[in-house]
């Protein structure tokens, strides 16, 4: 529950996450793709990605309509898991 609300933390909706973030500069895979991959340390079937140029900066991992994470990514193709909300 966030503290400030009252309210369980509820990851947002692949509408709202398109809102903030923008449209991805490529995607792989599809919701309905029943092909998963793993990457970060979770099972996937679809990926948004993020560049600044040719560099790769974010990506959002989704299985299904379910968000599993939204990671930076530094110039060593290190991740950092960051906050959906």
């Amino acid at each position: 529950m966030s503290a400030a609300e009252g309210q369980p933390n509820v990851a947002p909706t692949r509408r709202e996450l398109w809102s903030r973030l923008g449209a991805p500069t490529d995607q792989v895979g599809s919701v309905n793709d029943p092909r998963t991959h793993e990457e970060y340390g979770v099972r996937w079937n679809e990926k948004w990605i993020y560049r600044r140029g040719r560099e790769v900066v974010r990506v959002v991992l989704w299985h299904r309509y379910d968000l599993l994470g939204v990671f930076r990514v530094a110039p060593d193709g290190s991740a950092k898991l960051e906050s959906a909300s």
